[in-house]
């Protein structure tokens, strides 16, 4: 995003309020609650915060701090923090994100604060993050400061947490790069297919909104009904309801193009409204035959699909979808239909 954009990350305000409303809402993103995109917020394809396991914990804790994102950041990332434990706690009532542990901090730091002392408080700190939970003297030394049971309880489930500072960072990251999803989302949309994309399917996205929805339709009955899903589907289903939503926002991609797409990355076309795909984009053709049509089209423009074939790495197959695709666009068979 630095590259394509010139503007410094450094640069990004961190507590921008429209860029905030992403992890509650996707109002931001002038897209109508859950009637779109099949969700209520905008965190899609922003790092840490897309999964549908975090944005769950989002669902359930309706953050609206940068403190309490990085509260969920070391949710996510520690194991039997949230599920089984703090999420059932939130739940219940008996405590809120603020006051759940979330990160291996929060133990030494509250127990500190409640009169133990710091020699105590960090080795109760570290047998729990570490997973060992707790001894029978720590847990006696806790009762006797009147930590809540629901607490102890709490550090008993725990098996592994995760350090909060690396919360922090971690969330600075995903909120400089929702910022350029809200304020500069055909550049945001870029990056995003060129460098975390695992699937495309080139038809669906280059169709539009209602390609894009049947496939999605498609592969979310099949894992609903139970059906034999691929990986390659699994992996596409994300990339699609991304791609609606680039969409829906009133952008669009173009079909690969032999005379301007790049071997992996989308190129944004000269009105900065749509994207044109990328060669990797093509069902079976690799980084390699991609980088190949790029090294041969900066020596000298492709003269019909013959030249195509002949000064690339091209196979049969590959060729074959690339024409289904339309991508030579008004380039002639072969040269000898030039004379």
């Amino acid at each position: 995003l630095e590259d394509i954009t010139g503007l410094h990350a450094r640069d990004i305000p961190i507590g921008d309020p429209e860029t905030m409303s992403l992890f509650t809402s996707n109002k931001a993103l002038k897209l109508l609650p859950g009637k779109d995109i099949g969700t209520n917020l905008g965190t899609y394809g922003i790092p840490e915060f897309g999964t549908k396991f975090v944005r769950q914990m989002l669902e359930d804790t309706k953050p609206t701090t940068f403190s309490e994102l990085v509260r969920i950041s070391g949710l996510s990332h520690g194991t039997d923090v949230w599920l089984g434990n703090a999420q059932e706690l939130i739940r219940e009532g008996k405590c809120d994100l603020s006051h759940s542990i979330c990160a291996r901090d929060d133990i030494m730091i509250y127990l500190i604060a409640i009169g133990v002392s710091a020699a105590n408080a960090f080795k109760i700190m570290e047998g729990v993050r570490k997973g060992k939970g707790l001894t029978a003297e720590q847990e006696e030394l806790m009762i006797k400061h009147n930590v809540p049971a629901w607490f102890i309880d709490s550090c008993k489930k725990i098996k592994y947490l995760f350090p909060k500072a690396h919360a922090a960072a971690y969330v600075i990251m995903a909120l400089r790069i929702a910022w350029f999803k809200v304020y500069r989302p055909i550049y945001y949309y870029a990056a995003y297919f060129s460098k975390r994309a695992k699937e495309f399917d080139p038809e669906a996205f280059a169709l539009g909104k209602n390609a894009l929805t049947n496939r999605i339709n498609e592969i979310e009955r099949k894992i609903r009904d139970h059906q034999e899903v691929t990986n390659k589907e699994v992996d596409l289903l994300d990339e699609l309801k991304i791609a609606l939503e680039m969409v829906l926002r009133g952008y669009k991609f173009r079909q690969i193009d032999v005379n301007i797409s790049d071997a992996t990355n989308l190129v944004i076309a000269p009105d900065k409204k749509s994207l044109y795909l990328p060669f990797i984009a093509v069902d079976s053709l690799g980084e390699t035959v991609a980088q190949s049509i790029v090294e041969a089209r900066k020596k000298r423009a492709f003269s019909s699909k013959k030249d195509f074939e002949m000064r690339t790495s091209i196979n049969k197959k590959q060729y074959a979808n690339l024409v289904k695709l339309e991508a030579f666009g008004d380039l002639v068979d072969d040269d000898t239909t030039l004379l």
